[in-house]
């Protein structure tokens, strides 16, 4: 008999899950609270059902190559980056392809999650849900939860002295729609994520003045790199020739000096604050706004009276209208008992970010409860491969106690200030993804897709890291992975050849590097692959030394040296 799985949502994680489930072999039921799929990429209207939904100008940060179902890809005509409409419609077609909705129970509330008595023994879960006002009560084998982490919005009033005593109109991101009834407005956005930088670029077309705050400053990079390429894919690869030979510091002034090639930080007000984490956000248009005036950058509110706002820096705006917090949320577990609603809270807890470190049974996993510097989905996806593995006993995790003694050790040495807390750091993409794909047995090879398939071993190193690549071997290996990475390039450029140009030359044609660089770049790259053999470090100093100088020019010419490493996402 199939074992019995609750997947708790029907967002982007969900959906996987549930596929995921079926991978197996495992019997999923969905609980979704909603009356369809998507989660926060189903638009509403308003925010009454306290769901937070995005808001209807969003478009996606990470392009479609990148931010899609390993076994899955875009259509090809799908445009690179994506309003929310667009992008709901291929969480849609993936939900109906792999024909997932009859698992769902929609308008379901998940009202608590709770071990049954002899979990020690079976590891199940007693799972209370309400339906239109009917209790139901089921016991689930395993349970995976994908509310993801946009539920509670975090308001933090008390860190602004006189905001009680604003005249004007407060509210979070999470209410905000539509540009509708802001016109000739002027608005105080607070707080510089990827929300606020939208909000105040789409708020400075009608609004009469934006004024966007922020303590710490951010680099703001485009979605497009040189070229006109999407940046993810221009940056998100598995060589990383340059972090391997400079030093840090000059890695740090490397990428930051390409950063400021399109527009000077501290000229616009946006450079990152001595002392604070430097962090990333993708616009495209906020430094056209501050050029042009209608978004003016601020400094941390410091106090607000009935119709003002006075600065750290000693300035005051009159007339303030709106101010709209854009100051992210909190995410939280009300369904499961304590001690492990506090538990999961905390990153430091959760093995490799999935699994409670105090169960006994591993049989309760969190989905999504990631910060990548990639696909968000991307991630979820492989972490509920990895889940549902562990729930058939085909992988494998250290015991409970083991998990905790660390996870409890590590939380004292932070606390003592003798290690770096950096549970609210963004994880390196190719590395958390690697990590995970190694558990299951799906990383790629690439010394062995060198002698097989070279062709294919050139994209995979070389190329964007697109999540097809953790479909080419080991469990849940998908036969299309191949075609998908070596077209990948051609459902990119698909959607921009909407006018044919005669004679114009081909974007970015690497042909003519290849025959020309192909063979010393081949050998170097092997020999880095392989850095670690004796045999291989022996026989190869001497070429190695000759060809990294062309390597290094190779390169540069393709522009990737100023952006290596900087990826931002949803």
């Amino acid at each position: 008999m199939a074992k019995r799985v609750a997947v708790i949502g029907a967002g982007v994680s969900g959906l996987s899950s549930i596929k995921c489930c079926l991978d197996e072999d495992l019997e999923p039921t969905c609980f979704e609270r909603s009356n369809d799929i998507g989660g926060l990429w189903k638009f509403t209207e308003t925010s009454k059902d306290g769901m937070t939904r995005v808001y209807k100008s969003l478009v996606t940060n990470v392009c479609k190559e990148m931010s899609c179902y390993s076994d899955f890809p875009f259509q090809e005509d799908y445009p690179n980056f994506m309003k929310q409409e667009k992008f709901w419609d291929y969480l849609q077609e993936f939900a109906e392809h792999f024909d997932l909705l009859k698992y769902i129970r929609f308008r379901t509330t998940v009202c608590s999650v709770t071990k049954r008595p002899d979990f020690s023994e079976t590891g199940q879960w007693d799972v209370v849900t309400e339906t239109e006002g009917e209790l139901d009560r089921a016991i689930f084998d395993a349970v995976m939860v994908c509310t993801g982490h946009f539920l509670n919005p975090r308001l933090p009033l008390e860190s602004f002295p006189g905001i009680h005593k604003f005249k004007g109109q407060i509210l979070h991101s999470q209410e905000y729609k539509i540009p509708t009834g802001f016109q000739d407005k002027r608005v105080l956005v607070i707080g510089l994520g990827n929300t606020g930088g939208d909000i105040a670029v789409e708020l400075s077309r009608t609004a009469a003045q934006v004024l966007l705050s922020t303590r710490t400053g951010t680099w703001v990079i485009s979605r497009s790199s040189n070229g006109g390429y999407p940046f993810n894919m221009m940056a998100t690869r598995r060589h990383n020739f340059t972090a391997q030979v400079l030093p840090s510091c000059v890695l740090k002034w490397s990428q930051e000096r390409g950063l400021n090639k399109r527009f000077d930080h501290t000229n616009y007000g946006l450079n990152i604050t001595k002392g604070k984490k430097p962090k990333t956000i993708v616009n495209d248009e906020l430094p056209t706004c501050i050029l042009c005036g209608t978004v003016t950058m601020k400094t941390s509110v410091k106090e607000f009276t009935e119709t003002s706002a006075l600065f750290e820096d000693g300035t005051v705006e009159e007339n303030i209208d709106v101010v709209i917090f854009t100051t992210g949320y909190t995410f939280s577990f009300p369904f499961l008992e304590e001690p492990l609603k506090s538990l999961c809270t905390k990153k430091t807890f959760l093995y490799k970010l999935v699994f409670p470190s105090n169960l006994e049974r591993t049989t309760l996993a969190m989905i999504g409860f990631i910060s990548l510097t990639g696909s968000i989905l991307a991630g979820t996806e492989l972490q509920a491969r990895w889940a549902t593995r562990v729930f058939k006993g085909l992988c494998k995790i250290p015991p409970s106690q083991k998990l905790m003694a660390e996870a409890t050790k590590k939380e004292q040495l932070i606390e003592r200030g003798l290690m770096k807390d950096t549970s609210g750091d963004k994880l390196d993409y190719i590395s958390y993804m690697d990590e995970l794909a190694a558990c299951i047995g799906t990383k790629p090879n690439v010394p062995l897709l060198f002698l097989k398939d070279p062709r294919l071993a050139w994209e995979v190193f070389f190329g964007p890291c697109t999540p097809y690549q953790y479909r080419l071997m080991g469990p849940g290996k998908w036969d299309g992975a191949r075609n998908a990475i070596l077209t990948q390039w051609d459902r990119t450029l698909k959607p921009l050849k909407t006018r044919i140009v005669p004679d114009s030359s081909k974007p970015a044609s690497m042909s003519h590097y290849l025959k020309a660089w192909g063979a010393p770049i081949l050998l170097a790259s092997l020999l880095l692959i392989c850095k670690s053999s004796l045999f291989f470090e022996i026989g190869a100093r001497k070429t190695m030394g000759q060809n990294f100088s062309l390597l290094n020019k190779y390169l540069a010419r393709i522009n990737l040296l100023d952006y290596e490493g900087c990826t931002k996402s949803y």
